[in-house]
């Protein structure tokens, strides 16, 4: 919204900062964070007073977590809300990307939000069916990749037009694999997976949040890089027009995360819930579709994709074998049973999404 201010920059020259994503990224930033810091309070009281015993606690579970009792969830409201607003301020709301990325959002974030209301009205683990529940993530992402390939082939020079239905492999200059409309599934499925392995992720105060950080703050990098042809040029990325808007929803991922985490960190006042731990995998795994980035996004966010693996794992053998991997699935409750302290396990895992997203963004450069 506020972009169009630049249009005054004739008459005021001061105004034309508007046109910067970098500025805009920052205003988006702090916007977020100031969102969450003014009325998470007022939501954390509504939530609590609204789910009365709060989200159930596994019993199955470590025992350190039954002191967690009565803490509400959705707290994935306050982190939304905090993004949807700062983008409407910040971004260019011309731009497509910018609303494909919010539709998959404001979707998953719907399916999560339905999924904690369950939990908690029925005070049970089993909240929608699980089968439901992929089905319209599936849909949802399908019409996001959709979009993404007409308005990627719209943006493109005909000579480059494959670009929208290829698949880029990092770390090489120029391999790209053409795979037609099957990218709308690979797509789709890059986009469904990233939100349920964050999903996985949300299990311990701080854990999902700081990660989901660490890997918008890369992706809003490599959004303002790829959406720049000087600067995709140089480094021998595909240039892909109209994706550095991207970094103003990644900006706002961030404010709103730092915001969310002052009322998360242990012990936490609010969990984030389906409500925010699907939105974000989702909202991270279509921007990475549309930066061309997807194999990217299984390095960055790498801490994701262990959490997932170790719950197929543990599932597959159990049922193959009647024995368990590991101690308890996701992995990180694994780590908890080995003696490790929720602090460890949070502040450990967060150093590993750190050397994650620095591998991921070599392969900028080292090509």
């Amino acid at each position: 919204m506020f972009t169009w201010l630049a249009e005054f920059s004739g008459t005021f020259s001061a105004l034309n900062v508007f046109r910067y994503i970098t500025f805009r990224a920052g205003g988006a930033t702090a916007t977020a964070l100031f969102f969450v810091f003014m009325f998470g309070p007022w939501l954390i009281s509504l939530l609590r007073v609204k789910q009365g015993k709060g989200q159930p606690i596994r019993v199955d579970g470590p025992q350190s977590h039954l002191a967690k009792r009565g803490t509400p969830t959705m707290g994935g409201l306050m982190i939304l809300s905090g993004i949807i607003v700062s983008t409407l301020l910040w971004g260019n709301l011309a731009n497509a990307y910018v609303w494909i990325v919010l539709f998959v959002t404001v979707g998953f974030g719907a399916i999560g939000f339905y999924d904690d209301y369950l939990k908690v009205t029925k005070q049970s683990h089993k909240g929608f069916s699980g089968r439901s529940r992929l089905a319209i993530e599936a849909a949802i992402a399908g019409l996001a990749c959709l979009a993404i390939v007409y308005v990627s082939r719209g943006a493109l020079p005909p000579a480059r037009e494959f670009l929208a239905t290829s698949i880029a492999i990092p770390f090489f200059k120029d391999l790209l694999i053409d795979i037609g409309l099957l990218f709308v599934v690979f797509g789709g499925f890059v986009i469904v997976a990233s939100g349920n392995a964050v999903n996985l992720t949300d299990g311990l105060d701080g854990l999902a949040i700081v990660p989901v950080m660490i890997a918008a703050a890369t992706f809003g990098m490599i959004a303002y890089l790829v959406g720049n042809a000087i600067f995709a040029n140089y480094l021998q990325i595909n240039f892909v027009p109209g994706t550095g808007e991207l970094a103003i929803i990644c900006g706002a991922l961030i404010g709103a995360g730092i915001g969310f985490l002052w009322f998360n960190a242990p012990p936490a006042q609010i969990f984030m819930g389906d409500t925010g731990s699907l939105a974000l995998g989702g909202l991270l795994g279509t921007v990475a579709v549309a930066v061309k980035h997807e194999i990217v996004l299984a390095i960055v966010g790498g801490l994701f994709v262990l959490e997932a693996l170790s719950v197929i794992i543990q599932v597959a053998s159990f049922k193959l074998t009647g024995k368990r991997v590991f101690k308890m699935a996701p992995i990180h409750h694994h780590f908890e049973q080995l003696g490790w302290t929720e602090p460890q396990v949070v502040i450990r895992f967060w150093i590993i999404s750190v050397v994650l997203a620095l591998i991921g963004l070599s392969s900028l450069k080292l090509r």
